[in-house]
């Protein structure tokens, strides 16, 4: 299901009064949609070509505070422009806003108007180029989870993000009556995102009191991308309008599960799945089994771009589904790499490692990157993982926390090769500043912890 409002419609929509605000947005660093609201007559008549942003918009953290170290933008260089190039193809209404449509926008050069590269669509873009190259093309899906609360984000925020309430008080993992009572927010997410072109499958409870899981439809690794970054912002609109609070932050309290955002993948060539062959075991072709041994080998040097947090790593735990190890399975959620569809035409690889806060592009395009990789090393995939990945020792270890992580990007030369030097630079400041901001913060742990007896 493409996006579903041609320029011309929309000058129609424009014309008879249905539509009054174009939205013009690109995708920051942390995978969240920022931009203008046009007057829909002004973007019809020259918006449309191109508008402008600052610079800092790819250099900034969750506060939109402007760190020093970034050599794309600075305090020294002034802050310039950025040109906001709108991407028409991906024109869509939003029904959830009255009178609105929305497009997403290519991130350019003010003077060269090459794509800026540390942009997240340019660099997904760059992968999927690659890919190209070799001849084939991706279909990518991925799983959106999320927690819904009986208050507002701003009742919320007024109480000190304090005694957070879920909106059900039991895990409702499939469970039809306990989600019952939450389909006037979640029909809505469905029914609005569908209508805007996100070709949703289902929504179910997951395995925590209030705990939600979308699903989309697969698709090209950009449209992918595109769907999952339109469908987070919409969930937390849409809950908003209710008097409800979404938050895709992976793990909001100890002792609850957290939040992931599983990715599928397989390889196409030639309008058919690389991935099988029903002559091999499992039905896996050679090529699938390089791409995933890719996968595996180079995971704890991207496995920042699946966990960009502090509060990333909370979730990986044992015995929670979130995994810990880099060893495939058939069919095993205790595994990071799951074999799915086997023995079909359907047969694909899923990355459970991505927590939900992971910004889709970045995810999508690092992940195409090892496996890319790992074709060309013609890498040798070992046997699956039988039993229970958290009690065996000798798997490989994702990162533990975010300093390793940041620590495995910069050194990896796989992503310097496939990303640029300038890109994985970039991140990696991103993720040094995430820990000295919380290096500098007293948390209420270490005040209840030492306030009387340290």
């Amino acid at each position: 299901m493409p996006a579903n409002l041609s320029f011309e419609q929309l000058k129609k929509n424009v014309a008879n009064g249905e539509t009054d605000t174009v939205l013009a947005c690109i995708v920051d660093m942390q995978g969240r949609l920022m931009g203008k609201r046009f007057h829909a007559q002004h973007f019809i008549d020259s918006a449309h070509e191109e508008t402008h942003c600052c610079n800092y918009l790819l250099a900034t953290d969750l506060e939109m505070e402007t760190p020093d170290g970034y050599a794309s933008s600075s305090w020294e260089e002034g802050y310039g422009d950025y040109i906001m190039k709108p991407d028409l193809g991906t024109m869509r209404k939003v029904p959830w806003l009255e009178g609105t449509a929305m497009v997403l926008c290519d991130v350019l050069d003010h003077d060269t108007h090459d794509e800026v590269t540390h942009s997240p669509r340019a660099v997904l873009k760059k992968q999927v180029e690659r890919l190209k190259g070799m001849g084939m093309g991706a279909m990518m899906a991925s799983e959106l989870e999320f927690f819904l609360f009986e208050k507002s984000l701003d009742e919320i925020r007024a109480e000190g993000f304090c005694n957070l309430q879920p909106i059900s008080a039991y895990n409702e993992d499939y469970h039809i009556l306990q989600t019952t009572k939450e389909e006037n927010i979640m029909r809505p997410i469905r029914n609005h995102l569908f209508a805007a072109g996100i070709p949703v499958e289902n929504t179910k409870g997951e395995a925590e009191a209030g705990q939600e899981e979308l699903n989309i439809r697969y698709d090209t690794p950009l449209n992918c991308a595109d769907h999952h970054t339109i469908a987070k912002h919409a969930v937390k609109e849409i809950a908003w309008q209710n008097g409800r609070a979404a938050t895709f932050m992976p793990k909001w309290d100890a002792n609850r599960v957290g939040s992931s955002s599983h990715v599928h993948q397989s390889l196409w060539k030639d309008d058919e799945p690389a991935f099988h062959d029903r002559n091999k075991p499992h039905g896996m072709s050679e090529l699938m089994r390089q791409y995933m041994a890719g996968l595996i080998k180079y995971a704890p040097e991207y496995t920042y771009f699946l966990a960009p947090y502090i509060n990333s790593y909370k979730r990986f735990q044992k015995g929670t589904f979130a995994p810990t190890g880099t060893a495939w399975s058939v069919d095993n959620r205790t595994a990071g790499f799951r074999l799915c569809g086997e023995n079909t035409k359907a047969v694909r690889v899923e990355c459970r490692i991505g927590g939900s806060d992971m910004n889709p592009y970045l995810a999508m395009a690092a992940q195409l990157a090892a496996g890319l990789k790992g074709i060309e090393e013609k890498l040798e995939l070992g046997p699956p993982l039988k039993g229970n990945a958290y009690d065996r020792k000798a798997i490989d270890q994702i990162p533990s926390n975010l300093r390793d992580a940041g620590e495995a990007l910069k050194g990896s030369a796989m992503l310097r090769e496939a990303f640029g030097d300038e890109v994985v630079d970039h991140y990696y400041r991103a993720a040094t500043w995430e820990q000295e901001e919380f290096a500098r913060v007293v948390t209420t742990y270490e005040i209840a912890r030492g306030f009387e007896r340290a």
